[in-house]
């Protein structure tokens, strides 16, 4: 295995100028580590919009509450750098806590629009200042001409994009689609969790999401169609935290076709894993 380790932010910013010396553009991929084939996609992403690809690799504690799974949220280092390097990574940032938020660091991002749209900002409501912070130092340190995100998160994209318009922050903020399992599960380093019986339930939550969207194309109320879902979902036997049609840009309610473009998205438990999905209409 032949990869550069950033471990400080000296180091990351003395590889990043050594680029640029030589005229490469450089693409950040943010992520926790626990890779698989979804930010693997993000890594060919950026190889298409750069020479240089740096991937982060952080668990960050400020976007989890006291009640979720910071300590239990998989980590696996070793065969996250192999899997990095074998789709044409350059460089893994993999800072510590306490090169990321040094002690006396009190510093948040201070969020509106997207972050407060009544989605996960309703049941997990610190996760994006947290993610913002992180996000926002990540940009800062790495310097990068654009950064990769998922769309399976769609909520944290958009909040993200704001984010970086607001403060002018000169990275170009890429979404990328979400990557699927052969039955439509959106992949997620959380699908681990599931026992055999809830993965094999899982799929339908997409399910559910698709027969909402061809219900909204064939002429269905929205209200109707996302309250069908819902009912579906929990019959199912899954704990719904929301399933919503929001404006695709701006995330604000939706009540009808026009005020679309649409997205459709979901949240919801099976057993102790909590799993969200989204689909354009």
């Amino acid at each position: 295995m032949s990869v550069e380790i950033a471990r400080d932010v000296a180091a990351l910013r003395n590889a990043v100028a050594r680029w640029r010396a030589e005229g490469a553009r450089i693409a950040l991929v943010p992520t926790m580590g626990a890779l698989h084939e979804g930010h693997l996609a993000l890594v060919h992403e950026a190889r298409i919009r750069a020479e240089r690809v740096v991937m982060s690799i952080f668990v960050n504690p400020t976007q989890f509450a006291p009640n979720e799974d910071f300590a239990a949220y998989p980590r696996s280092f070793d065969r996250d750098a192999a899997a990095f390097v074998a789709a044409g990574g350059d460089l893994i940032f993999a800072p510590e806590v306490t090169e990321v938020y040094p002690p006396g660091f009190v510093t948040k991002v201070s969020l509106g629009g997207p972050a407060t749209a009544g989605l996960e900002d309703k049941f997990r409501p610190d996760h994006f200042v947290g993610v913002a912070t992180i996000v926002a130092k990540l940009l800062i340190m790495a310097m990068p001409d654009a950064a990769i995100f998922g769309e399976k998160d769609y909520q944290q994209l958009a909040v993200i994009r704001q984010m970086a318009r607001d403060l002018n922050l000169e990275p170009e903020i890429v979404g990328a689609p979400t990557i699927r399992a052969a039955d439509g599960l959106a992949l997620s380093s959380r699908n681990v969790y599931l026992r055999p019986q809830e993965r094999a339930k899982a799929p339908l939550l997409h399910a559910a999401l698709e027969r909402c969207r061809a219900a909204i194309l064939q002429g269905a109320a929205v209200d109707t169609a996302v309250a069908s879902a819902r009912d579906a979902l929990i019959e199912a036997g899954f704990a719904v935290d929301y399933v919503a049609a929001r404006n695709a840009e701006t995330l604000a309610p939706v009540v009808a076709r026009e005020n679309g473009p649409i997205r459709l998205l979901v949240a919801a438990w099976l057993g102790k894993t909590r799993l969200i999905d989204n689909i354009g209409v």
